[in-house]
């Protein structure tokens, strides 16, 4: 089985990643929990450029994490493990049921109620977290399952966010979403005209963040557009996206993650907490979640498999 050494490399930095974002949810809910809590929320509650910190890690450097996983995702359908058609569709079909169970039976016990519309909230996986945890077990875990949770989270994270744009975002402005669809379709031209200088398309992607920002459409699905749209010629390690994936390993795993587990981490648990478990809304995203994902991944993917519309 051919596994590309780069997606190696990837993942041994993603064993610190791991640790490291453990550590810091253990350390930020500690903080948000003790003496000097109110200081501490503050840190991520502060306004910057008319926004608090935490949606900027959140919207902002979180883009440039999913332009890591876009990166890896576009080397494996290229020359990796998904470069064959029915490898590829197993995640997605995965990825749906991991999507459409959750909120079925979060539905189940909320239709009706005024807590229905919370069916989206079970439906995404956390790409940063699933990878973290993953990441701790080593070599204990095929390569072949890291590849498949890093795509089934990627298309699964997509789907909430196309969820999210639809039926979730009150004002979305077509104005802006088309500007940054054009952008993206510019880059695309550049990839075809096979220009390998990484500075417009990291330049025109920091435009294609900044108006993808401003339709109402969750900011990071920009890394991922722009992932694919550097060129990845041969796949060598002279090749623009190769260059790029490599130079990003460090900064994500030391600065962008450790961050994005602190900022939303940073939860006051009331001592009144457990009364939270009587709501039908609690119990539905905890189903959903725990209960709901396991399953719809699994049942989807072994029926996409049975039907031969995937292969393992």
């Amino acid at each position: 089985m051919k596994i590309t050494k780069l997606f190696k490399d990837f993942f041994d930095s993603e064993k610190v990643g791991g640790f490291l974002l453990i550590i810091c949810t253990i350390i930020s809910l500690l903080f948000a929990n003790s003496f000097f809590s109110n200081e501490y929320l503050n840190v991520w509650h502060h306004p910057f450029a008319g926004k608090p910190v935490e949606y900027w890690i959140n919207d902002g450097l979180m883009a440039i994490f999913f332009l890591l996983i876009g990166l890896e995702l576009e080397r494996e359908i290229y020359i990796g493990e998904l470069s064959n058609f029915k490898k590829a569709s197993l995640p997605i079909f995965a990825a749906i049921g991991g999507m459409l169970v959750p909120a079925g039976l979060y539905l189940f016990l909320n239709y009706g109620t005024d807590t229905q519309s919370g069916a989206g909230i079970p439906m995404a996986t956390d790409i940063a977290f699933a990878l973290g945890v993953l990441s701790l077990l080593g070599n204990k875990v095929p390569t072949s399952l890291k590849v498949f949770l890093t795509a089934l989270a990627v298309i699964d994270d997509l789907g909430a966010i196309l969820v999210i744009a639809i039926f979730y975002t009150k004002n979305l402005d077509f104005g802006n979403l088309s500007i940054a669809l054009g952008i993206f379709a510019f880059l695309l031209v550049l990839n075809r005209l096979k220009v390998r200088n990484l500075i417009p398309y990291l330049v025109l992607g920091v435009f294609m963040w900044y108006f993808m920002l401003n339709s109402g459409v969750h900011a990071t699905i920009t890394g991922v557009l722009l992932a694919f749209a550097i060129p990845f010629g041969n796949g060598s390690k002279k090749s623009t996206s190769y260059l790029l994936q490599n130079a990003l390993h460090k900064p994500v795993t030391w600065i962008i993650l450790p961050l994005f587990a602190m900022a939303n981490t940073a939860i006051i648990i009331d001592s009144d907490w457990h009364y939270a478990l009587t709501h039908k809304y609690t119990i539905g995203i905890a189903l959903g979640l725990i209960v709901g994902k396991p399953i719809g991944i699994s049942l989807f993917s072994y029926f996409s498999v049975k039907m031969k519309l995937s292969s393992l």
